[in-house]
């Protein structure tokens, strides 16, 4: 028993030091290739000359958000390719984009505001800055509490 406990840590010693000499051996050394600096190109600053929507003939919507915040949407009956939106006592225009999951989607590309809605909820977010302004945003319709699922009789079975 010994013999052969003396001869796999030999076996093991000769291959742990056969692939340290392998990987010891210096390659051809690496030239370094500094690749050109791609800059973003810089967000057009906001004037503040952009023109306000007229909402004098819109559908407004309130919706309530999380930490207190609050949006209103003004939407035209025959007009779903944009919204005005209303954000911290500003009105700003917002232009649909199309999306492939279902959900509704308006951007100011200048100001860098996204607004989406889904049927839960909808939430503001500032693309430029990469942040979320209004998240958990509801209608009061949305707000309004649905009863919870009553399980099946089958399923509340008691130990007696």
């Amino acid at each position: 028993m010994k013999k052969y406990l003396f001869t796999l840590v030999i076996a093991a010693m000769a291959f742990a030091i056969s692939n340290a000499q392998a990987h010891t051996g210096s390659s051809a050394p690496k030239k370094i290739v500094k690749k050109a600096a791609h800059h973003k190109a810089a967000p057009t600053a906001n004037t503040g000359d952009e023109k306000e929507p007229d909402i004098s003939k819109s559908l407004a919507t309130d919706f309530h958000c999380e930490l207190g915040n609050n949006v209103t949407i003004y939407k035209n009956a025959g007009d779903d390719k944009s919204i005005a939106l209303r954000w911290h006592k500003k009105l700003h225009a917002l232009e649909r984009v199309g999306t492939t999951t279902g959900a509704i989607r308006f951007e100011n590309r200048t100001l860098g505001l996204v607004w989406i809605g889904i049927p839960a909820k909808s939430m503001l977010l500032d693309s430029n800055k990469g942040q979320q302004l209004a998240n958990e945003c509801k209608t009061a319709e949305q707000m309004v509490a649905k009863p919870a699922a009553v399980p099946a009789i089958g399923l509340m079975a008691t130990k007696s």
